[in-house]
């Protein structure tokens, strides 16, 4: 186990336990990696640090990937602490689509690429 030293981090599991209020699942919420986040509100005084980096980071559309990255918390934390925003109203999720589409028949990409060619 490699033991990488990183100044202002505590990564220990204790640490991790208190982010989460000792919490492993998301409850109700599931969020996947693509997942966009959108904060619905500021920040207030008194909120746990991380939840109000959230909601400073997610202004604009920001997937649940960035998010964690940001935070430089694991992916799972991090979706513990968007579960309770989420819960709370604090943030919306944007949840990715399935991929139930289908491409277009071969036969009308051929005359498409014909006609660019043509033009």
């Amino acid at each position: 186990m490699s033991s990488r030293v990183r100044p202002g981090r505590d990564d220990s599991p204790d640490r991790l336990y208190t982010l989460t209020g000792g919490r492993s699942g998301t409850g109700s919420t599931s969020f996947d990696v693509v997942t966009l986040i959108v904060a619905e509100s500021d920040p207030v005084p008194g909120m746990q640090s991380e939840h109000a980096a959230i909601l400073r980071m997610c202004r604009f559309p920001t997937a649940v990937v960035e998010v964690a990255a940001g935070l430089g918390l694991p992916v799972s934390i991090t979706k513990i602490l968007l579960s309770d925003l989420h819960d709370t109203g604090r943030i919306s999720a944007r949840h990715p689509r399935p991929a139930s589409y289908r491409l277009p028949d071969h036969d009308i990409l051929e005359q498409v690429l014909v006609g660019l060619r043509n033009l």
